[in-house]
C-alpha cells in the first residue's frame, strides 16, 4: 500500500476514528485501526465492539491495499510530525515507513484480516435533520442519561420519530431532558429506539455547526448516523424505557417567570459550601416575585435571594443544586416558566411560549429535614 495526503487531514482522521478504539483488549486489531486505500481514497476505521466510526478523504494513491496499525503509536507518530505532506508505504510483510518533511518512521502493522468486520445496517427506517441540530439536541438532553448499570436501556437517550417531528428523551431517576424538533425532510412513518449515551457522545463530537444533513438510520439491531465523510455504527439498546408521558405532572399551579443565566449564579453561590463531601440540598422559598436559596453544611451556611415573577406561595422545596442548575444550563432559552406543585412533586422547566414544545426539563425535589 502506498499513498501520500496532507497530515494533518490524516490527523483528523485518526482523531475521529480513534474515538471508537479499545482502549486494552484482548485482540490486538481492536487496539488498532484500519486503513483501507482504494481508488482515490483512504478509509480509517476504529471498533470496539460497541461502537464503530468509520471516516474517509481523498489521496494520492500509488498502491491500494490494507492493514491495522495501533492506534496511539500511529497517532502520536502523525500529530508530532512537521505540517507537510505525508507519505505512506507498506510491503508484504506489513513493515510501514512514514515520511514526513524531515521526519522519517518505520512501524510494523497487523494483517487487515485480523480486525472485525462493521456490522451492516439494513434501512429499516431513515431520519435526516441538519448536524447543528442534531448536535445541539444530543447537547441538551445527554446531561440527563443514566449511569446506572442496573437499567441498561436508560444508558441512553430514546428517539422518538414521527413523519414531521423528532424527540429525544433521557431520563436518569431523578430528571428528565426532552428536546423536539420539526423535521424539515419529512420521515417515512413512525418509529423509536433507544441510542447509547456514550455513541451519542460521539456522534455530537462529529456534528459542526452546519446546516449539512446527518442521516440516521435504524437497522433491526444497529444504528448508523452518517455525518458527512464519516460513518457511526452503534447497537441499539433494548428494554421498555420509562413511559415518561405519564411522569410528567400535568396540574401545576404555581408557574413562575425565571431568567435562567440569573437564577443559575444565585444557585452557584448558595452551592459553594457545598462538595462531594459534604452534600446538601438547596432549600428553596418561594415567595412573591423572588425565591430565597439556602444550603448549610458543615463548611458554613450560604443565602442568596433571586427576583422572579409570580407568586410561589410560600412553597419551600429542596433540590439536588447541581441537577436544578444543569436544567437551566441547558434549556434552550434566556427566560423559562419555573412550574410546581407541592413540596414532594417534580418542578417542570418549560417553553414560556405555551404553543412552543420544543423542550421540557423535569426535576425531582429532595425531601428537606424539619
Amino acid at each position: 500500500m502506498k499513498f501520500s495526503c496532507e497530515k494533518l487531514v490524516l490527523q483528523n482522521a485518526i482523531a475521529t476514528a480513534g474515538r471508537a478504539v479499545a482502549g486494552k483488549s484482548s485482540i490486538p486489531a481492536l487496539e488498532g485501526l484500519l486503513l483501507q486505500c482504494q481508488g482515490e481514497e483512504l478509509t480509517v476505521t476504529g471498533y470496539n465492539m460497541q461502537l464503530g466510526i468509520r471516516t474517509r478523504f481523498t489521496c494520492d494513491t500509488e498502491e491500494e491495499g490494507a492493514l491495522v496499525l495501533n492506534a496511539r503509536l500511529f497517532g502520536d507518530i502523525v500529530r508530532r510530525m512537521s505540517d507537510d505532506t505525508l507519505t505512506f508505504s507498506s510491503d508484504d510483510k506489513l513493515a510501514v515507513k512514514l515520511h514526513c518533511g524531515d521526519s522519517d518512521f518505520d512501524i510494523v502493522g497487523l494483517p487487515a484480516g485480523d480486525f472485525p468486520e462493521l456490522p451492516e445496517v439494513e434501512e429499516n427506517n431513515l431520519v435526516e435533520l441538519p448536524e447543528k441540530t442534531l448536535r445541539s439536541m444530543i447537547q441538551q438532553t445527554s446531561f440527563a442519561v443514566s449511569t446506572n448499570e442496573a437499567r441498561p436501556v436508560h444508558m441512553g437517550s430514546l428517539f422518538e420519530v414521527s413523519p414531521l417531528e423528532m424527540s429525544i428523551v433521557s431520563v436518569d431517576g431523578f430528571r428528565l431532558a426532552l428536546r423536539r424538533e420539526k423535521l424539515e425532510h419529512p420521515a417515512a412513518g413512525v418509529f423509536s429506539f433507544v441510542a447509547p449515551g456514550s455513541a451519542l457522545n460521539e456522534v455530537e463530537k462529529v456534528c459542526e455547526d452546519i446546516d449539512e444533513c446527518v442521516k440516521i438510520t435504524l437497522g433491526d439491531r444497529h444504528i448508523l448516523f452518517e455525518v458527512g465523510e464519516t460513518e457511526l455504527i452503534c447497537r441499539r439498546l433494548e428494554g421498555e424505557f420509562l413511559d415518561y408521558r405519564n411522569a410528567i405532572p400535568r396540574k401545576n399551579p404555581i408557574r413562575l417567570l425565571v431568567d435562567t443565566k440569573t437564577m443559575m449564579e444565585s444557585l452557584d453561590r448558595v452551592s459553594v459550601v457545598i462538595s462531594e463531601k459534604l452534600k446538601s440540598p438547596v432549600r428553596c422559598l418561594f415567595t412573591d416575585n423572588r425565591v430565597t436559596f439556602s444550603a448549610r453544611t458543615a463548611s458554613g451556611d450560604a443565602k442568596d435571594v433571586c427576583r422572579v415573577e409570580g407568586d410561589g406561595g410560600n412553597l419551600e422545596i429542596g433540590f439536588n443544586n447541581r441537577y436544578l442548575t444543569e436544567a437551566l444550563r441547558y434549556a434552550p432559552a434566556d427566560k423559562v416558566y419555573l412550574e410546581m406543585n407541592s413540596g414532594i412533586s417534580p418542578a417542570l422547566i418549560v417553553p414560556v411560549d405555551e404553543e412552543d414544545h420544543s423542550f421540557l426539563y423535569m426535576v425531582l425535589p429532595v425531601r428537606l429535614k424539619a
